[in-house]
């Protein structure tokens, strides 16, 4: 691994770092209520959006209603993104003319992006209208990130009150989070985005001139429209000179910034953050990496600040950093190192340098293997999808920590706010485990970890897992599934084991070469995003109501201390634990069988 790739990891985990706290803080007093340095220009809106709306911000509820509030206001969500595509073809702001989109990629795509899981089964360029992506995606890209941070609030809400039924108000924390927090940093990153270059304009697309025409071989086609082909199968083709290019334009910028800080991940344009109208310069590069993991990691700090004792938030954020710093350099070394095949071609790798130049297949030049690496450990870990290089052209162990890291369930700082309840589920069975140890009843923030939190944590840790194998088995025995594999091979079920990963970790991006705009695999990823998301945070509002409910227990010499440095051990050894039984079986399937292929000679 060269210097330089050292110091670009080094540097952004730094930046994260030192940023994490401060918006940490300011994001604890906005869900206290506590005046900050924007309520004198946020509070008006904050107000009216209530009185629109009907809420008394006073008023909170139990956990079953605020529990009714999340479905019902995503459920209403889910039905406008599904509509708003359907009729399309008959709505305004669609300069292109773009007709409507088929039941079952609506479907699809509106569950994905109202769950904050964005996986994208089309090419946003040629599909989705200005107003599908504006009205649509852009605004559940908000308020599907908002609805997991309010689930998390209450469920800190659970630790800290003691002996109340009341876990907050759904709708206040949901408008709080977009309007104080997602809002400013998203307009603020925006403007700084389209200084670099990234496009914001309601404009057609425009047909411009090459500054270098091409000369490509184009396919025949018949009066019917059908290609020709030669008797051997092939199409028939004709040399064309191209001098034009049409340029997709839109509102790309304002979408760009809530998709990464957001971590939802969904891209205007089909290439992504690979795509220059949407990652431009390095700056910009930088700048959307850093926002991937900036509210979850803040959330840390957020966690301990509201249960009223800041090394516990620094204790969680600590075991995020332990397990994603060794495979981010894990990953990093894999693609530096390249691929020894390169020999079986008659290269001398070693000779030429290109063994140790690395892998640069599916990367951008602009970025490299170090900005590459980092983006795809970043938005694996966070539940992001956003990529700027194609993770199927990774080397096997390459490939293999992204995928690892969505399949230990999104809490390496996952989703804004979904990525933090799902490592205090990790830190329940943890303290669990611990009381095991000592014979015990555990505690966790002076809260008595019984049985009914075990099992409601468990359901949390299992049902992604559950939903991520039972599903690849479907895909790998059914025709529907197989027929839209690209690659043979261990390659292809990693194709199939990624999607369904990404899929029930609510993550959304894609292994390349699975053909999966198909009705199969629109309606089972469908399915599996909806499990994914909410019969999740139906047993974490369980657990928080439960929690509120109890007394605070006195600490004693045999309570289990969760801010030390061994109780970090354990909660890195939970979650690598689970993991490992969980998934390594089936990675062994994949990525492991095709490393030990790459190595093999002949």
């Amino acid at each position: 691994m060269t210097g330089n790739v050292i110091l670009q990891l080094l540097l952004y985990m730094v930046m994260l770092a030192l940023l994490a706290k401060p918006l940490g803080a300011y994001m604890a007093a906005v869900y206290e209520g506590e005046r900050t340095f924007l309520s004198a220009l946020l509070g008006p809106l904050e107000r009216l959006t209530f009185r629109l709306c009907g809420v008394d911000p006073t008023k909170e509820s139990n956990w079953k209603r605020y529990l009714a509030g999340v479905l019902l206001f995503n459920l209403v969500g889910f039905v406008f993104v599904y509509l708003l595509q359907r009729l399309q073809g008959f709505l305004p702001l669609n300069p292109q003319g773009f007709p409507a989109i088929s039941p079952d990629s609506s479907f699809n795509t509106a569950v994905s992006f109202a769950t904050n899981t964005n996986w994208q089964g089309y090419a946003g360029e040629s599909t989705m209208s200005t107003l599908t992506q504006m009205l649509g995606l852009a605004v559940q890209n908000f308020v599907s990130a908002a609805s997991g941070m309010a689930v998390l609030v209450a469920l800190i809400r659970g630790f800290a009150r003691r002996q109340v039924a009341e876990i907050g108000n759904f709708w206040v924390d949901l408008t709080r989070s977009t309007v104080y927090i997602l809002l400013p940093l998203s307009l603020i990153l925006s403007i700084v985005l389209m200084s670099q270059g990234v496009v914001q304009s309601f404009s057609a697309y425009r047909e411009v001139q090459l500054v270098e025409p091409l000369n490509v071989e184009m396919p025949v086609k018949n009066q019917a429209g059908d290609v020709v082909l030669e008797s051997s199968g092939k199409p028939v083709t004709r040399p064309e000179k191209v001098t034009t290019q049409v340029v997709p334009l839109g509102p790309v910028a304002s979408q760009v910034a809530i998709k990464q800080l957001g971590t939802n991940g969904g891209g205007f344009f089909n290439a992504n953050s690979a795509h220059p109208f949407e990652n431009p310069t390095p700056l910009a590069n930088f700048l959307e990496l850093l926002s991937i993991l900036l509210i979850p990691a803040a959330l840390c700090h957020t966690f301990g600040r509201m249960v009223r004792d800041p090394r516990q938030g620094r204790a969680v954020l600590i075991a995020m950093f332990a397990i994603f710093i060794p495979l981010t350099f894990a990953a990093a070394g894999a693609e530096q190192w390249g691929n020894p095949r390169l020999e079986a071609l008659g290269v001398d790798a070693r000779a030429s340098g290109l063994q140790s130049g690395g892998n640069m297949e599916g990367k951008e030049t602009r970025f490299g293997i170090a900005n590459s690496v980092l983006w795809s450990t970043a938005t694996t870990a966070a539940s992001n999808g956003s990529v700027n290089a194609m993770h199927g052209s990774f080397t096997p162990l390459g490939g293999l920590v992204p995928m690892w890291l969505i399949q230990l369930g999104e809490v390496v700082f996952g989703g804004v706010g979904s990525g933090l309840y799902g490592m205090l589920m990790f830190a329940i069975v943890a303290v669990f485990i611990g009381g095991l140890m000592v014979g015990r009843t555990p505690e966790y923030l002076g809260k008595k970890i019984e049985s009914f939190e075990v099992k409601m944590a468990s359901l949390v840790l299992l049902i992604p897992p559950a939903i991520v194998l039972v599903g690849t088995a479907v895909a790998c025995v059914l025709p529907a599934g197989t027929s839209s594999v690209g690659n043979p091979g261990a390659h292809g079920f990693s194709e199939m084991l990624y999607a369904f990963s990404s899929a029930g970790n609510n993550n959304g991006s894609a292994f390349a070469s699975l053909s999966a705009n198909t009705p199969f695999y629109n309606t089972m990823l469908g399915a599996a995003m909806w499990g994914a998301r909410y019969w999740l945070m139906i047993p974490v509002l369980a657990i928080a109501g439960s929690l509120a409910a109890k007394r605070a227990t006195a600490v004693t010499a045999g309570t289990l201390p969760t801010h030390t440095p061994l109780f970090i051990v354990m909660l890195v050894g939970v979650v690598l634990l689970v993991g490992a039984l969980t998934f390594v079986p089936a990675l062994a399937l994949g990525p492991v069988v095709e490393h030990l292929q790459m190595l093999t000679k002949g």
